[in-house]
């Protein structure tokens, strides 16, 4: 088993889960890409009996990123929605579910188009309104899951808020942690019960691997969670969770550079008539600014707004010539990477979405969604400049 170390959270990130192996003294732990283990007898082995089950490489990963979440155990998954599904698998038909009105497009639809099939219901509202929350909640209310910052509209929920509310009425309180990342936010800190993440985005950081996590400090919820994972199988492979791993090592001295530089855009992108609106929690206009500068924050305290922008360009005409007015910038899916992104949500992360939906919580075919990368700021400054002075 790993060892304990108490230490700060950038040591905790080189060393929890990644000792030396004890075999050969190699500093940084092998990658274990074995389907199989040799057995002694009938059921006697080492710990390990078959990858699907237990991998020393994953359970390595998994132990890391639950000592940066302060949350006792880790379970890893092949995706971000395979993370989430296995939370989801815990609910039955009947059951229901408080959410985030604005979540990840994958998430909406995987609730709506699939796990509706299973009479789960789901209720989205605006959380970041505590009064919402508690109206919503049923007597068939199981959960409250909600994501903050939310994507791509990025406004703040109340943690410590939804966490007390969860606890009142015995209902379990799910965040995804996605875009601020355990260096910037810790959920389980302000009372929540869960955490999952796409591992894809900071956690990687480096938009070469796929993956997702769930991590917890309720025991019977993560045995419960390794068993979904073990018996529906979508784990990652050995090789991703070490890249990961070698990734964590630098996650405090990127979501820096990705902070800083969001905040210096954001300051940016204010200040241009082309921009008809910036949402950005770092930016004092923000209407949950003071909320986002109390609970997201660095291991030593300092506030901290994330790496992601989004900016409301008027129109699709305008969206679409700005994408391709970047050069810096590459239009993708995806974010948290080193490298800097645009996304048009509304035809790509959230293009499942319904359009009266997404329009509802100000979601337009103008808005265009930035993930600010490690570039050189100035570099990234002149590419936003030169983008906006083609838009009309």
């Amino acid at each position: 088993m790993p060892r304990k170390i108490d230490h700060r959270f950038d040591t905790r990130a080189m060393h929890v889960g990644q000792e030396p192996d004890p075999a050969t003294g190699a500093v940084v732990p092998p990658i274990y890409l074995t389907s199989t283990f040799a057995q002694e007898d009938f059921g006697v082995h080492k710990g390990y009996d078959y990858s699907r089950a237990a991998n020393p490489t994953r359970q390595n990963l998994e132990a890391t990123i639950a000592s940066l979440e302060s949350a006792s155990r880790g379970v890893a998954f092949a995706s971000g929605m395979a993370a989430f599904s296995a939370i989801v698998t815990r609910f039955k038909s009947g059951d229901h579910l408080v959410l985030s009105e604005n979540v990840y497009g994958g998430t909406y639809r995987a609730l709506t188009q699939v796990f509706d099939r299973f009479g789960i219901g789901c209720s989205w509202i605006d959380t970041t309104r505590l009064d919402n929350v508690r109206g919503a909640i049923t007597s068939s209310t199981v959960a409250i899951l909600i994501e903050t910052p939310s994507n791509p509209m990025m406004s703040i929920t109340d943690l410590a808020g939804v966490a007390q509310i969860a606890r009142e009425r015995n209902l379990l309180s799910i965040v995804d942690n996605t875009f601020m990342s355990p260096y910037f936010q810790r959920p389980l800190e302000h009372g929540i019960d869960v955490v999952y993440h796409s591992i894809t985005k900071y956690l990687a950081g480096h938009s070469d691997i796929i993956g997702g996590i769930v991590v917890t400090s309720n025991e019977e919820l993560a045995d419960d969670l390794a068993f979904t994972q073990k018996s529906l199988g979508a784990v990652p492979s050995p090789f991703d969770c070490w890249l990961t791993s070698r990734s964590l090592k630098t996650l405090g001295v990127r979501m820096e550079r990705h902070n800083a530089n969001a905040l210096r855009l954001a300051g940016f992108l204010v200040d241009r008539q082309e921009v008809k609106q910036v949402f950005y929690p770092g930016l004092e206009s923000h209407p949950q600014h003071a909320l986002a500068t109390r609970q997201q924050t660095s291991p030593d305290g300092r506030p901290a707004y994330g790496g992601i922008i989004s900016i409301e360009t008027g129109s699709l005409d305008n969206a679409r010539r700005f994408a391709r007015g970047v050069k810096v910038f590459t239009l993708a899916e995806s974010l948290g990477g080193v490298e800097s992104l645009v996304n048009h949500p509304a035809t790509m992360t959230h293009g499942s979405v319904p359009r009266q939906k997404r329009e509802s919580f100000g979601l337009t075919d103008g808005l265009v969604r930035l993930s600010v990368g490690i570039e050189d700021v100035r570099d990234l400054e002149a590419d936003l400049d030169q983008a906006l002075s083609g838009l009309k």
